[in-house]
């Protein structure tokens, strides 16, 4: 179970977390998971650079061991990287301390103050902790693209139809998501290209 659009109410009910970027202006923040991974991450890099855009990557630590080639890409195109802990854990099945560790450990590999806590799950205690060395980003608008019951238009029509400015919107650079995101990404960034959006990364 999963909200597609961030109720306002709970935003409210976590106001340290960072939903969405108030702006008077149309901006939007691209953002992807789990990479870096050579079957998804570079294809993503090159749709970015086809259209001149920036985006923020919020990286498993073990996956930019695997692959410090893509991540050396990530830094050297201009993109954000986020940490999002070291094997991509759910911090409401973690104890604190394992939890704490697991960013500590991808912090040795992924150097950054911003966090995305992984399928969005973190306690209060663990985000106490984390917001003293972290601004922890979570989202306005989730693609889907990690349901494998949904379609790339269903992906599509999440994003298009509940963008708003200021929006953190959510996609994966994971073999899981790789159909549904390759399926939709171009065309979101076409969308929001023709409706007069700026793309930027989160500072």
């Amino acid at each position: 179970m999963y909200l597609v659009k961030t109720p306002v109410i709970l935003k409210k009910m976590y106001p340290s977390l960072y939903w969405d970027f108030y702006s008077e202006e149309k901006d939007v923040y691209l953002t992807f998971d789990d990479g870096p991974i050579p079957e998804s991450t570079p294809w993503v890099l090159d749709l970015l650079k086809k259209y001149n855009l920036k985006a923020s990557f919020f990286c498993i630590g073990e996956n930019v061991v695997k692959h410090p080639d893509i991540y050396a890409r990530l830094i050297e195109e201009g993109h954000r990287v986020g940490n999002h802990t070291q094997t991509h854990v759910s911090g409401w099945a973690t104890d604190d301390d394992i939890y704490l560790n697991e960013i500590k450990t991808a912090g040795q590999y992924i150097s950054t103050n911003i966090f995305r806590p992984p399928y969005g799950r973190i306690s209060r205690s663990q985000s106490e902790r984390v917001n003293k060395n972290f601004k922890i980003i979570m989202w306005d608008v989730l693609s889907g693209d990690f349901d494998t019951k949904l379609s790339a238009e269903d992906c599509y029509n999440n994003i298009v139809s509940n963008v708003s400015s200021g929006s953190i919107l959510v996609f994966h650079d994971s073999l899981k998501a790789k159909p549904r995101l390759h399926g939709s990404l171009e065309r979101v960034i076409e969308f929001l290209n023709r409706e007069g959006y700026t793309f930027k990364t989160i500072a």
